[in-house]
């Protein structure tokens, strides 16, 4: 019988047993985890789980759900509240292309998985990657589940003071994984403005920069 990669066999990532995620979750007593079945293993996995739900009438249903596993992720607003500027990134999206963005070419905070990485230590290196930007203190605004309908990640937001100064490196990405990033500077009225017409429509962007624009 030849083995299932990711389940009985490694996969090309080296992992095995991606299908026992989720069958021991016993925090909920309202939920039991039938099967978790593995439906593709590419660099992240998609898992498909039958569980019973007892509802609030009491009665029990099976359900199946989709979950999209991607890891956590971190993403940070860098301002500069002298100039009253925020530096942001431009790059290609292919999903947002897709479904009906024009270029596909977003404007975003800076973002990335945390691989392995505490949040901290992962946002601290996507700045230096995609800004050039060596920060100094950071500050933890929030966490979130961007997509709970359907993906499992966590992304942890953070916000850090930069001035012109602060970018030494000459950022863009990592080319050898496809990132081809502009950096992107602009004044906080104009980034609230393209919000409002729709130039800026990555929600962790949105959050943020209302975020930015409450704490005043």
């Amino acid at each position: 019988m030849t083995g299932r990669p990711g389940v009985d066999v490694p996969d090309h990532r080296g992992r095995t047993g991606l299908d026992r995620v989720g069958r021991a979750l016993d925090r909920n007593p309202d939920v039991v985890v039938r099967e978790v079945e593995v439906t593709s293993d590419g660099w992240h996995v998609l898992r498909r789980t039958t569980f019973d739900h007892r509802r609030r009438d009491g009665s029990w249903h099976t359900l199946q759900r989709e979950t999209y596993d991607r890891g956590d992720g971190a993403t940070i607003l860098l301002h500069d509240d002298a100039r009253s500027t925020v530096l942001l990134t431009r790059q290609f999206r292919f999903p947002a292309y897709v479904n009906d963005h024009p270029d596909g070419m977003l404007i975003e905070t800076a973002a990335g998985l945390l691989d392995d990485d505490d949040p901290e230590t992962a946002i601290r290196r996507e700045v230096a990657e995609e800004l050039g930007v060596a920060v100094g203190p950071v500050e933890h605004v929030f966490t979130a589940y961007m997509s709970p309908g359907s993906v499992t990640e966590k992304v942890h937001f953070y916000a850090a003071p930069y001035t012109p100064h602060d970018r030494v490196g000459p950022g863009g990405g990592v080319a050898h994984e496809g990132e081809d990033i502009e950096a992107v500077e602009l004044r906080r009225d104009d980034a609230l403005a393209m919000v409002r017409d729709g130039r800026i429509v990555d929600g962790k962007t949105i959050m943020l920069l209302q975020w930015w624009a409450l704490r005043g």
